[in-house]
């Protein structure tokens, strides 16, 4: 059960259920219930290796790069 996770998740409407409600006077109105389908996709998680920090480069956001260009900036963790 530790390894399964929610892959795909997807609710649909259902055609509505008509009933009626009795009110005051003689008067009838509809009473709809609104029903939904419900799809619901499991998967069991693969025992992977982790990947290793040592060969990414650091991704920078376009202000931390703008940033960089015009000063000496360094973000924390910058590896040049």
């Amino acid at each position: 059960m530790d390894k399964v996770f929610v892959s795909h998740i997807q609710v649909n409407q259902a055609m509505k259920g008509r009933r009626r409600t009795n009110r005051a006077h003689g008067r009838v109105n509809p009473y709809m219930s609104s029903p939904c389908h419900v799809e619901l996709v499991l998967r069991e998680r693969a025992d992977g290796v982790a990947k290793s920090a040592e060969g990414q480069a650091m991704k920078l956001s376009r202000k931390q790069a703008a940033r960089m260009l015009k000063t000496s900036y360094k973000p924390i963790g910058w590896k040049a």
